[in-house]
């Protein structure tokens, strides 16, 4: 460690503990609060709704991709069989033809794909506002300076996790968006 590296990491060591030892620093903790804001939309009356919409057409979908790549698939089977018999233009012929199938069935795959991503986006969105506007209400009202999404966070105490009560609080209704509480007083 140079001489300049070594100065600044004792002058930042000495500033932080000052920090801790000045008396009204010292009281002032910060009440932190935690959530696993994706468990918290998912486990909604509204996010389990939006994932049983997502799976019908997600199935429904699928069973169309099944039933084409199966065709496809036996088209492929034929092919290889009559490699043989064929003429060499027609095989060709039959082979780009395969071949160009395949590419408009990952086309039609990408096309869902987008399709379903846009329909979760739109039914989990609203979900999500809502949750978040509930986390603020809970922070607000308990007094929480700082709430974590329990992702980002390598471990905590299960006092501190507000999932299940944000939870609770938006599928009983009375997590709906109130006015913002008056600002806390230093």
């Amino acid at each position: 460690m140079t001489r300049t590296r070594l100065v600044a990491a004792i002058l930042s060591s000495a500033i932080a503990l000052a920090f801790f030892l000045v008396p009204g620093v010292a009281s002032a903790q910060a009440k932190v609060g935690v959530v696993d804001v994706q468990r918290a939309v998912a486990s909604t009356e509204d996010g389990l709704r939006a994932q049983a919409t997502l799976k019908k057409l997600f199935d429904s979908r699928q069973q169309e991709l099944n039933k084409k790549q199966t065709d496809l698939q036996r088209q492929r089977e034929d092919l290889d069989k009559q490699a043989k018999v064929l003429p060499k233009d027609a095989l060709t012929k039959r082979v780009d033809e395969w071949q160009k199938q395949m590419m408009e069935l990952q086309a039609i795959f990408l096309e869902y794909n987008k399709e379903l991503e846009k329909k979760q986006k739109e039914l989990t969105d609203p979900v999500f506002e809502k949750v978040l506007a509930i986390i603020k209400r809970i922070a607000t009202t308990e007094n929480i300076d700082v709430v974590l999404d329990k992702a980002t966070v390598a471990y905590v105490r299960t006092d501190l996790d507000l999932t299940d009560k944000a939870i609770q609080l938006y599928n009983s209704g009375n997590g709906a968006p109130t006015a913002p509480a008056p600002a806390k007083k230093p």
